[in-house]
């Protein structure tokens, strides 16, 4: 299942990846759009007849249009993609055979590269309250600061199967079953951090989560969210303190004041970056 929003050529590209992997039989595929005005949707129902394309009026958000595409499906294991992601074929009998192995599966996840060819830390770990705070801080000035490495397990090796706390959302196997026990998707996050939500829930509910790297997606970075990107700006850091708010029970509640302080001042920042000094370049990978 897809969910596009103004994804342009790199749609019919995901899809064809799609369609391509025949390794756990013939794919059922859900494109789910929001509302796209680019084309993307009108050239895959011309490529793709048999595709169902399930259209929106407006962009409804990732995790709401996750559930739709969910309801329009009925296999046991649903794949939730981003349209800007190339599956590499194999990938969908690599995931199926932990789900079929594994009762208590709820997520898998394949190993996802940037388009360089590198692995990007696409399982992480759910921080701590000092490790979201030194992340959110020293992420960006200090991209391999202790923080920002316990979270994102970047010294993980990419080439072997672990458990882990969430997965990117860019390309996640989910068992429908588990998926349902909480209730699917929480519609509140409009984007970002629906992933790690989905997943705490899941985990919450004595489901465990997988990397698997005998799957492998490439992801382009900007596809959709470049659309948007001071909106965005807003939804990640409204997302971030979303999730806290869950989450953090009892003391923790105390950093919620200075977690929103930090997030606002950092949003802010973000946006005056983006508005000054933001150039054209390179599509990146992203979770």
């Amino acid at each position: 299942m897809v969910v596009n929003y103004e994804a342009g050529p790199l749609l019919l590209s995901c899809v064809r990846s799609l369609m391509a992997d025949e390794s756990a039989g013939a794919p059922e595929i859900v494109v789910i759009d929001n509302g796209s005005n680019d084309g993307s949707a009108d050239a895959l129902r011309r490529e793709f007849a048999q595709i169902d394309v399930v259209g929106a009026e407006a962009n409804l958000g990732y995790a709401a249009a996750a559930n739709r595409g969910m309801a329009s499906t009925t296999a046991p294991v649903v794949l939730v993609c981003n349209p800007d992601v190339e599956l590499r074929s194999g990938t969908a009998a690599a995931m199926l055979a932990r789900f079929d192995a594994e009762a208590a599966l709820a997520a898998v996840g394949p190993e996802i590269r940037n388009v360089d060819g590198s692995t990007y830390p696409s399982a992480r770990s759910e921080p701590a309250v000092v490790d979201a705070l030194g992340h959110g801080v020293l992420g960006v000035i200090r991209p391999r600061n202790r923080f920002t490495r316990r979270y994102l397990q970047i010294d993980a090796d990419p080439h072997l199967a672990r458990e882990v706390d969430w997965l990117s959302g860019a390309a996640i196997f989910l068992r429908r079953s588990a998926l349902d026990s909480i209730g699917g998707w929480d519609e509140r996050f409009f984007m970002y951090l629906e992933d790690v939500d989905v997943c705490w829930r899941l985990r919450r509910g004595g489901w465990r989560i997988e990397y698997e790297p005998a799957g492998m997606a490439t992801h382009v970075q900007g596809a959709s969210t470049v659309q948007r990107p001071y909106r965005m700006i807003i939804e990640h850091h409204r997302s971030a303190y979303r999730f806290a708010n869950k989450r953090w029970r009892g003391p923790r509640r105390a950093f919620l004041l200075p977690a929103a302080v930090l997030l606002t001042c950092r949003a802010a920042a973000a946006l005056v970056v983006r508005a000054v000094g933001h150039r054209p370049g390179p599509r990146r990978v992203s979770g």
